[in-house]
């Protein structure tokens, strides 16, 4: 029996030894007097021998092996396949709609090659882009990649992507495939915030090695966008209080034998309204003058009673200061610390200058921007995970304070932000970390201002639900079909029998060399014009750059748009 979410296939003979699972099949059935085409992937094959279960014939098969009369000549081969997309024919072409009742019996079944899925897609042609193709087949799957903004090729909202997998399971060539993907449309902005320097690298001008190694500045440069890379030992600090978190952070006071707690704290807070007293500038805190005036500070009486007490916890914390200034150890850590705020350095840029930079519309391709805030990337600048975080912070707290700035203005920022690792800046099951509650924020409210965040991360279980939940199209490659993460999985496909697939994906690294890997993933969500049922679909992501260019850039060209559905059987299955 079918239905019409799940239709069974009777398998002919001479398409009993095709390959068939992974397969994009289409079929033309009618509906309402209109002929209908509906496409769909095949999850599943299934072998059924009703002689072979008979008691009888399975003693007999367990001496003889097989019966010549039975055995294979009475096998039948049924298919599962889930429809995704159904096209109904009309005089100004294929429209959308809905599978409202199940095909007879005898119904053809037809292989879905690059020609059908043009002549159906024809009139979104210049919208579609490619990642991939069909997961165990020939065609490439056509997505679509809209900006977050109005008018011609936008979504007219913005919408939150995850990409999740295994480490080596291709996520982070997908997202580069992805961005390149966005950079189509200039009046749309890209942030990336790399926290391990892989999108940086990838910037270089030159050839990369390795087999997947995208040359995204060439590419981004075909699409008229200029990029920029933000590293640590660039970006200028322009706020006290990430002055004051830094310096909490930082080595500085144990130099002063004073351990973290509300003496510290204190500490930060006196420091920091005596050098506002004082008039310094935080571009100033690295010159003499900062120097000199952190050493009144803590020099002062009034300011050491109001940190400690107690006189003998005054009298170790001057002692410590002076020894420091003495040997020089306490000038070193400071400059590393005020570094980030100086002005003075080779392509000195301030956050609000970057941010600035992502919004302004000029008429022209707006910029793509990589902030780089890998420790590499610090150079002798004081650098660790913990001030990564603060960073992080202050950048999203401007991002969503522009969206909220131009949303009441009526504008729409038009933004993608994409965040690397982000299951270390998100965890779960961590309250206490310091940009979870602004992400979870920003992946609730950010939307409507027309800002998008593309979250990368090795699991799914291990970034926060609420963000999770918040996303509109994920992405799932290998390593998600284990405890927990499957049952994510699951749930996120809602039961569907078609997650048969994705257990089929191959670990890329099993593969017998760098070429040959495969770097499996199944989409969920509205990014394929195929896949306006929300059934999941799945694919190969291309594992060449050259395998990408020629889709999104010689084969998009020379496509051939009005192509007729096919007359002739393609592959000999029927619905039943």
């Amino acid at each position: 029996p079918s239905t019409t979410q799940e239709l069974t296939l009777d398998i002919l003979g001479s398409a009993a030894s095709r390959k068939l699972v992974g397969e994009f099949a289409l079929f033309k059935f009618l509906q309402d007097d209109a002929a209908q085409f509906a496409l769909g992937q095949i999850t599943a094959v299934q072998l059924k021998n009703p002689w072979h279960e008979d008691p009888t014939m399975r003693s007999l098969i367990r001496q003889r092996g097989k019966v010549d009369a039975v055995s294979e000549r009475q096998d039948t081969h049924l298919a599962q396949m889930e429809v995704s997309a159904v096209f109904q024919e009309s005089r100004a072409g294929y429209q959308p709609s809905i599978l409202g009742t199940v095909p007879s019996t005898g119904t053809s079944i037809h292989v879905a090659s690059d020609a059908v899925l043009d002549g159906l897609l024809a009139p979104y042609r210049d919208e579609l882009f490619y990642l991939g193709q069909v997961f165990g087949s020939q065609p490439l799957l056509p997505m679509w990649f809209k900006h977050f903004g109005s008018g011609e090729g936008g979504a007219g909202e913005a919408y939150h992507l995850g990409i999740f997998g295994k480490t080596g399971s291709g996520k982070s060539v997908l997202a580069k495939m992805i961005l390149l993907a966005y950079s189509r449309h200039p009046s749309m902005g890209i942030l990336v915030i790399d926290p391990q320097g892989e999108f940086a690298q990838d910037m270089k001008t030159g050839s990369v090695p390795g087999a997947m190694k995208l040359p995204l500045r060439e590419m981004l440069g075909h699409h008229g966008r200029e990029t920029k890379v933000v590293r640590v030992r660039n970006l200028v600090l322009d706020r006290w209080e990430l002055f004051t978190e830094i310096l909490f952070e930082s080595q500085f006071f144990e130099k002063l034998t004073m351990p973290k707690g509300d003496n510290r704290r204190n500490a930060c807070t006196e420091l920091e309204e005596y050098l506002r007293k004082k008039n310094v500038k935080l571009e100033e805190l690295s010159s003499d003058i900062g120097f000199s005036a952190m050493e009144e500070a803590f020099s002062d009486p009034t300011i050491q009673s109001r940190i400690y007490r107690a006189t003998s916890a005054r009298d170790r914390f001057d002692s410590a200061l002076q020894t420091s200034i003495d040997d020089g150890s306490l000038q070193v850590i400071w400059d590393q610390v005020t570094s980030l705020f100086s002005t003075n350095r080779p392509n000195a840029v301030k956050i609000e200058t970057v941010l600035y930079r992502l919004f302004e519309v000029t008429g022209k391709a707006r910029p793509v921007i990589v902030l780089d805030l890998s420790r590499e990337s610090a150079g002798e600048v004081y650098w660790t995970d913990k001030i990564a975080d603060i960073v992080i912070k202050r950048l999203l707290d401007g991002l969503s304070f522009a969206a909220e700035r131009n949303y009441a203005e009526g504008k729409s920022l038009n933004t993608l932000v994409i965040i690397d690792e982000a299951h270390r800046l998100a965890p779960r099951n961590d309250s206490s970390a310091t940009v979870k509650d602004v992400l979870v924020d920003a992946a609730r409210t950010t939307r409507k201002y027309g800002l998008g965040w593309l979250f990368i991360s090795q699991t799914l279980s291990s970034i926060d639900r609420e963000i999770v939940n918040q996303l509109r199209i994920f992405f799932c490659g290998f390593g998600l079909s284990m405890g927990q993460e499957w049952q994510s999985l699951k749930e996120l496909a809602g039961g569907s029998s078609s997650l048969e697939l994705y257990q089929s994906f191959r670990d890329p690294h099993s593969s017998f060399s760098i070429e040959s890997r495969q770097y499996s993933f199944m989409s969920v969500g509205p990014v394929s014009p195929l896949s306006f049922y929300g059934r999941p679909l799945f694919f190969n992501a291309f594992n060449t750059p050259g395998a990408f260019m020629e889709a999104n850039v010689s084969k998009a060209r020379d496509r051939v748009v009005n192509v007729a559905m096919p007359s002739q059987r393609l592959i000999d299955f029927e619905v039943t």
